[in-house]
């Protein structure tokens, strides 16, 4: 049984137009995804395909005008408001994207106690903190003294320090110096070969594919396949939905060919396939009906036309 099995969720916003007329606004339909003990599942996409939200959504720390249905399950437990307020920032941990999650007023070392009792940890903080280019000082620096870069050190080490058994890491290297994105993967890499499931954010495929076991590819609020991550290589071939093909081959290193169009607002009313307009293979039934996730060549994927 996985960990984290998120089902069918589906999320809207509440928005106010012009006339102070109210309209429901649909980002996210029918997302399907899990993450057992042990693994780490990246999700790529584009800026705006809602990522990000879905972090949100499993924290329920989702913006008061939002709407959601579906499950999310933590453990086969339902994870209601209840569970979270028991497990989040205990069992389950997140790296948020933002470093504006840190708190400004307080100093960085007083953060981290938060996570963690003893000289014992203290120790693992110190030599993780080394490995990271971090020097003990910086635990009596406020977050506004803190670059960019070292500020996201801090939020990775703070994962690093959690003994919990979900971590969700949302965008946590832009900005990171090559090496200290190796030095972060690897952490990310040791918690789940302790058991932790990771949810690993990123638009990084080239860092995905370091670490991850299996890849979601998400366009425009649903996941469109769901891959190992030994499947990006070479032109794509066993890569199963085109627009993972087209992200893929889009990289610098893999043809650098750009992808034409751009991906749909989840206001307009879309009855197909949500990358229909964009691919070079779409034929009329791709407009009209909107693809099931189906199991194919050990992934899965949401294409009529998939081999």
């Amino acid at each position: 049984m996985a960990l984290l099995e998120v089902t069918q969720l589906s999320i809207s916003f509440l928005q106010y137009t012009k006339g102070s007329r109210q309209q429901t606004v649909t980002v996210m339909e029918n997302l399907d995804l899990a993450v057992n003990e042990g693994e780490i599942v990246a999700v790529v996409g584009a800026s705006g395909s809602g990522k990000s939200l879905l972090a949100h959504a499993i924290m329920g720390i989702l913006p008061a005008n939002a709407v959601y249905s579906g499950s999310i399950r933590y453990g086969g437990e339902l994870l209601d408001e209840h569970l979270l307020r028991q497990y989040r920032g205990n069992e389950i941990a997140l790296v948020p994207q933002s470093v504006t999650y840190l708190n400004p007023l307080m100093r960085v070392g007083s953060q981290l106690q938060t996570k963690l009792d003893g000289k014992a940890q203290a120790s693992e903080r110190k030599g993780l903190f080394k490995r990271l280019g971090l020097g003990e000082h910086v635990n009596r620096l406020f977050p506004f003294q803190l670059s960019g870069g070292m500020a996201r050190k801090v939020l990775v080490s703070t994962a690093a320090h959690s003994r919990s058994r979900l971590i969700i890491a949302d965008e946590p290297t832009p900005g990171m110096h090559p090496a200290d994105v190796a030095e972060a993967l690897s952490h990310f890499k040791q918690l789940a070969e302790e058991g932790c499931a990771v949810l690993f954010i990123t638009h990084d495929i080239e860092a995905a594919i370091q670490i991850a076991n299996r890849v979601a590819v998400i366009y425009a609020g649903a996941v469109v396949e769901v891959a190992p991550a030994s499947d990006f290589q070479g032109e794509g071939e066993q890569l199963r939905h085109p627009y993972s093909k087209a992200l893929w081959q889009a990289l610098p290193g893999n043809g650098f060919i750009p992808i034409a169009g751009s991906q749909p607002s989840k206001s307009m009313d879309l009855q197909g396939c949500l990358f229909a307009d964009r691919c070079m293979s779409a034929v009329d039934s791709c407009m009209s009906k909107q693809p099931e996730p189906r199991q194919l060549r050990g992934g899965t994927v949401r294409c009529l036309h998939a081999t």
